[in-house]
């Protein structure tokens, strides 16, 4: 089964995190992709050069300047440290962005309410291109960019291309997306750390949603993880970025 595994930009800012969760990733056995964020990171840097940084809806709003930013730290800084780190963990990884082997060509988010710039839309995953890498013992290790086929390079959230990879790569092998974040899974009690729902089924998603178990933020999680599944993602689990090698987290799964 092929291994997903989709990391924030928290983590990659954070050093020592950082370290642990690619220890633990180099631990998954068997084929795996990494798709990992870096919007802190961009943040930061963006900062230093004088661009203000605009977010509507917790969404950046990518215009020109913003578009150098994010192309240099997600294509250059935060993919290389991860390849670096990888390989010197005995991991032999490989970095791309959406333009490398036309691995991910999008078009431009068209302006409805809010006009978010070079952001892209994704329309098509190279997946012959994973899977020979995977074949030959190459870990890809995907960055959050696209590109429309016209020269142009487009911002694309990461979570949208994890689990467009996913779904892309399901279409010929069984595939698992890994959805890292800073809890141990999907919690019974916020407050009980340790309450990790094992499983959650369509059927009790709407049980834990009706009983308010599962609210907020958490509820678009589970629907993008249900919409993986229903296009052909074996499972989804959520579970702690720096624990992604182990058994602990919430698997999700029709």
């Amino acid at each position: 089964m092929i291994k997903v595994v989709k990391v924030g930009g928290g983590i990659i800012e954070d050093e020592n995190a950082l370290s642990t969760f690619l220890d633990s990733f180099s631990k998954i056995e068997g084929p795996k992709v990494l798709v990992h964020g870096g919007g802190r990171l961009a943040t930061k840097v963006a900062e230093r050069l004088g661009y203000e940084t605009k977010m509507v809806e917790g969404r950046r709003v990518t215009d020109e300047n913003m578009l150098e930013v994010v192309t240099m730290v997600y294509g250059g800084l935060a993919n290389k440290k991860i390849v670096a780190k990888l390989q010197a963990k005995g991991t032999n990884a490989l970095g791309l962005s959406g333009a490398d082997g036309n691995l991910i060509q999008a078009h431009k988010r068209p302006v409805k309410d809010v006009d978010y710039g070079w952001v892209g839309d994704i329309d098509n995953i190279n997946s012959d291109l994973l899977l020979n890498l995977i074949e030959n013992n190459i870990v890809p290790v995907v960055a959050p960019l696209s590109h429309n086929g016209e020269g142009k390079m487009l911002n694309t959230n990461a979570d949208t291309i994890a689990s467009t990879v996913a779904t892309a790569l399901s279409k010929k092998s069984a595939t698992q997306l890994i959805l890292g974040f800073e809890l141990d899974g999907v919690l019974r009690d916020f407050n009980d750390k340790s309450s990790v729902i094992e499983n959650i089924t369509p059927e009790l998603f709407e049980q834990y949603k009706s009983e308010g178990i599962i609210s907020d933020g958490m509820i678009p999680k589970l629907s993008n993880a249900f919409d993986a599944i229903n296009a052909g993602v074996e499972s989804v689990k959520i579970c702690n970025a720096l624990k992604v090698g182990g058994d602990l987290g919430t698997v999700i799964s029709k």
